[in-house]
Order: C-alpha cells, then structure tokens, then sequence
C-alpha cells in the first residue's frame, strides 16, 4: 500500500501562491525527507498533509485514503514539532499518554503502549520526570514517544532537531536513523539542513519557492543533479562554480586561465555561456597558478583551502593531506570526466 500521494496540490493565501501543483508519491515504510531554502514550503508542505494547512487545490491520499479536506485527527498521521510541545506540569509518561487519554483509550492499553514507546527510545528511567528535568535531546525523544504511541499511518517531523545543538543533532540523528530501522514506518521529515537530509533519507524531495526541483535517493541527487540549484544545494561544501564559455575544444573558463576539455555530449555551439561545476572533494591545489589562497581550515583529516580568482569567483577545495598551511598564488587540476556543465540562463544540466 502506498503511504502518500500527491497530485497537483496547491497551496493560496489569498492571491499568493506558496505552492505550486506538487506531484509526489511516497512509498509505505520510506523515509522521505523534504529539504530546501528557508521560505521554500517544506514544511507548509506538511502542514498541507498532517490537515494543520487547508489545502487549496488538488488531492491528498495517506495510506490509499483521500484525505484532502479531513481533520488532523481522522488521517492516521502524527506530528512531531521544533518546540517539543510538552506539558511541564505532567510526568513523561503523562506526556507521551495524554493524546490517548483524551481520546478515550483504556488506562491499560495506555500503560502498554507507553511502556512500548518508552522502551524504544530508552526513556524507562525517566518516565515520572518533568521535562524541566530533561536535556533538550530527552524532550525530543519525549515529542517522538509522544507520535509513537498512536500508532500512526504516517510520522511527520518538522525541524525537529534545530532547537538542539551540534552534538546532540548528530546523536539525535544516530536515533531517529534506528527508529525508522525499528519501526519501518512512514516517515517525512522537513529540515533546511543537507546534512541532516543525505544522512537519514531513503528519498529527498527538493523544494524551491514551492516547486519541486528533484526527486531522488541522496546518492542520485549527489551524483546526478537536473540542475545548478541541486546541485548547489546537496553536497558539502557546496559544488563550485565557475562562469565559462564554450569553444572549440571545451569550455574556457576565465577564473581559471585554461581551456577544460569537458566531455560533455550535447556541448552546445562555441560562443554559449555555461556554469562549469566542480565539487571540492574533486579538486586539487598545484603549486603554481591565478588563485590566491585567501583561507584553510584544518578540520583533522581534512583541510579546506578557499581560493579567490582575479574574476572575483571563489572555490573551496578539499585536502586530505594538507599539513602545512597554503600560502600565495596556486593553480588546481581536476578530472574533467567529473566536470558538471549547466546553461548559464535556465541552470538546467548539459549533459
């Protein structure tokens, strides 16, 4: 049975338009992550499915069940917020068992299915605390009980790990990774982070100003983008790109002062403006060179050398090796088998 299905969806306030005929079709027990700018509508998007936002246009199935105009609580979805949204005055296990109280559920079967939650997410040591007795990370977990214990066609996510800080997103991650694993339910998770994106999703959904760019797993998005904006986005540090022209030949790009010999099939007539794009774990530094190193950063194993041209472009290009700083002017070599080429006005891939 197919978790989700949406079919040009639609979404006014008034005369404006935030969201602009979506298609998209979710498999049941996929982890579905929807990534994008601040202001892009993910997570007006999912408002749209959990029933918080009318949907304007266009039809809304959850688990082969059109939902489009159904209330909140009739479409089998639970939602987990940014905010945690607990109640200070109750215990944990209070939290996590106040929806099915309130909607007439047995004590018994809430004790269960409380204690099922609890057990998953490692909460049993904390089930008589307050939340003003939990770390933000223990919250979140709280939130997430709080969604398993309906049991729920669909689990929804938004942002919910911005409010944490760097380790424990990396923890909260690791957690919600082994939650699907466990669980195999549905899942669609919002979040401005790519990290967060390319690490948790079976299926990225990128959005930009309410249109859906591309649809893939993260290795396909990564490898294969439709256009510069993708290709932008996932991956990081974010690709480089270069302005350059195409001659006979491949593309001359200024910034660099050669000629790349790009392989690309359909390389458009000599004269044509393109956007070469490189990623910098596919760029090295050659001692002589137009780039001045304006900055590195030496993270460990890696080091990233940010490089300034005389076109005013910049690139960041990663070292794996790099012990002593980089200083001066330097050039970089590349393949150019891993060269992206992208028309300079519609940013759609050459390929």
């Amino acid at each position: 049975m197919t978790g989700v299905v949406l079919n040009d969806v639609i979404k006014k306030y008034g005369e404006t338009q935030v969201i602009h005929g979506v298609d998209l079709q979710i498999d049941e027990g996929e982890f579905c992550v929807f990534v994008g700018p601040s202001g892009c509508g993910k997570s007006t998007l999912l408002r749209m499915i959990a029933g918080l936002e009318e949907t304007t246009a266009g039809r809304i199935e959850i688990a082969g069940r059109e939902v489009t105009h159904e209330d909140p609580a009739e479409r089998g979805v639970a939602m987990v917020f940014q905010t945690y949204a607990l109640y200070p005055h109750m215990s944990v296990e209070e939290n996590m068992g106040f929806g099915l109280k309130m909607n007439g559920h047995p004590k018994a079967e809430i004790k269960e299915k409380v204690a099922g939650a609890s057990r998953i997410l490692k909460l049993d040591e904390y089930l008589k605390r307050k939340p003003k007795a939990l770390s933000g990370g223990q919250r979140q977990r709280v939130a997430i009980g709080r969604a398993i214990v309906r049991d729920p066609h669909v689990f929804l996510f938004d942002e919910p790990l911005s409010n944490l800080d760097a380790e424990l997103r990396v923890e909260m991650r690791v957690e919600i990774a082994h939650l699907h694993k466990e669980m195999g339910a549905t899942m669609i998770y919002v979040t401005h982070d790519q990290v967060e994106a390319m690490t948790l999703a079976d299926k990225i959904v990128v959005l930009r100003k309410g249109y859906i760019e591309q649809v893939g797993s993260p290795l396909h998005l990564y490898d294969d983008p439709d256009n510069k904006f993708v290709a932008g986005f996932i991956g990081s540090p974010a690709m480089n790109f270069l302005d350059g022209e195409v001659v006979e030949g491949g593309v001359r790009v200024p910034a660099l002062g050669t000629l790349v010999p790009v392989t690309v099939a359909n390389l458009p007539a000599p004269g044509t403006k393109v956007t070469l794009g490189v990623r910098p774990q596919d760029m090295e530094t050659e001692p002589q060179g137009p780039l001045e190193v304006d900055i590195v950063e030496h993270l460990g194993g890696v080091s990233y050398v940010y490089l300034d041209a005389e076109t005013g472009e910049r690139l960041v290009v990663e070292a794996r090796e790099l012990r002593e700083g980089a200083a001066g002017k330097v050039g970089v070599r590349f393949d150019p088998g891993r060269v992206m080429l992208f028309d300079a006005k519609t940013e759609q891939r050459i390929r």
